[in-house]
């Protein structure tokens, strides 16, 4: 059966985060959603990697974006993996999996993103299969103006209120929201408002047990796999 949930940034307790191996082991415990984050190359390429410089994740230094796509190619993570474009991780997961595509954008450091991203997604043919989320609501705003159909949705840290008539302009389909958040109102106020709300990230056995029995209807977005695997295997039995 497919596993009701989101990979963060694949399956980071066991591979390098954001790389094609990662998420190929979401894929192989039947995930029904990767999570990944999109930054974006000196030349325009948009490439999945999490942070704004390539410090943490690889064995190089300084800004993605000062980065040429041929030149990030020669880094590695410590499990000798490359940084995938944007379009190796769309075209690995399609057909499989659909895709909550992160950008990373703050302010305007990345000119053009959401426009790049947006074609990636359209050369991919994936676009049934995708949604675009974001902290920087004004990118998610763009990526509305340059198109009508395509999945949307609004990251923040706290459950606020005030995010649904803004939603509902921009005709928002997803939340998430940091889990230590949510209460029996916000997820009410999310089903009858028509959004489909994300927790993010639980990774405790015994948290995620308790949103599974208390909140089913909620997505939840963790990095141990396995355990929310075995949890949604339990309930079901049950």
């Amino acid at each position: 059966m497919s596993i009701v949930g989101l990979a963060h940034r694949g399956y980071p307790k066991q591979y390098p985060e954001n790389t094609l191996v990662s998420f190929q082991a979401a894929l192989d415990l039947s995930y029904s959603h990767l999570e990944l984050d999109v930054n974006l190359t000196k030349d325009g390429v948009p490439v999945v990697i999490h942070d704004p410089t390539v410090n943490r994740t690889t064995n190089g230094k300084g800004r993605v974006l000062d980065y040429t796509w041929e030149e990030l190619q020669k880094l590695r993570t410590d499990g000798e993996q490359t940084i995938p474009t944007l379009e190796d991780v769309l075209k690995l997961a399609r057909g499989k999996a659909k895709v909550d595509i992160e950008l990373k954008q703050s302010g305007s450091l990345y000119t053009g993103m959401e426009e790049k991203v947006l074609e990636v997604i359209r050369s991919c043919d994936v676009q049934d299969q995708v949604f675009i989320t974001s902290f920087d609501h004004y990118s998610i705003q763009r990526t509305r103006q340059l198109s009508s159909d395509i999945e949307i949705g609004l990251v923040i840290y706290g459950a606020t209120p005030s995010i649904f008539p803004y939603a509902k302009e921009l005709g928002a389909k997803y939340i998430s929201v940091k889990y230590i958040y949510l209460t029996d109102d916000y997820v009410r106020m999310c089903e009858e408002n028509g959004i489909q709300l994300i927790a993010w990230t639980i990774d405790d056995e015994a948290a995620m047990r308790q949103m599974r029995k208390q909140y089913p209807q909620v997505w939840v977005c963790t990095n141990e796999l396995e355990k929310w695997k075995a949890c949604v295997l339990e309930t079901a039995a049950n």
